[in-house]
């Protein structure tokens, strides 16, 4: 796939605290879409699909964290999820999301902030395009699983900028080694093919 125009999606990678990604994805919040779209962004997909394969109950609650516009959403709706609902710290990114009528509730809140969730609320949850050093911290992903019951999946993804982070994967291999998860799923594939990028995605399952 030919390079696409740059816009917004080069600086993403280069923030690296709350309040910037916080003004990146302000100025961003009305040409998100199309940027990522002409960038080929498939990871939406993929987790959705991945996570469609592995839910026994596609009707139960999904919290989608870091929802942005709603994309996420589209590919889980579309992957079978009926009962959705999301997160996101930006207002500009969730009002794009509110107009598409996919989601249950929408909520603002910060991934560096206790997450929007009491243990129990959601069988599933996705953080889709989360994960970053300037987005969300690799602690979330305990935060995550302490909320989800027994046998809950936590479907995620992380690119080759998050993989340069050594926090995450330390992160995932401490819950799996203290039987707090085990790794039900994990692929490496196409991320952003128009800037080149992969991604893995991982599914957690509470233990």
């Amino acid at each position: 796939m030919a390079q696409a125009k740059k816009g917004f999606l080069d600086g993403a990678y280069k923030v690296e605290d709350p309040d910037a990604t916080k003004s990146l994805y302000r100025d961003w919040a009305a040409t998100y879409e199309e940027e990522v779209r002409n960038n080929g962004y498939v990871t939406p997909t993929r987790c959705a699909t991945a996570l469609a394969a592995m839910a026994e109950d596609p009707s139960a609650a999904l919290l989608d964290l870091g929802c942005g516009t709603g994309l996420s959403g589209e590919a889980l709706q579309a992957a079978g999820f009926t009962t959705l609902d999301g997160s996101d710290f930006s207002e500009d990114m969730l009002a794009f999301a509110r107009k598409k009528g996919l989601y249950r509730n929408l909520v603002k809140g910060d991934l560096n902030n206790p997450l929007p969730a009491r243990k129990g609320d959601y069988r599933y949850i996705a953080a889709i395009g989360v994960f970053s050093p300037g987005h969300a911290p690799a602690a979330m992903i305990a935060d995550v699983m302490a909320v989800l019951p027994k046998g809950g999946l936590f479907v995620f993804s992380m690119n080759d900028h998050a993989m340069e982070d050594p926090s995450y994967e330390a992160e995932i291999e401490r819950l799996i080694a203290a039987g707090t998860a085990e790794m039900a799923f994990k692929e490496y594939g196409e991320h952003l093919p128009g800037r080149g990028i992969k991604a893995f995605v991982i599914i957690l399952q509470k233990l």
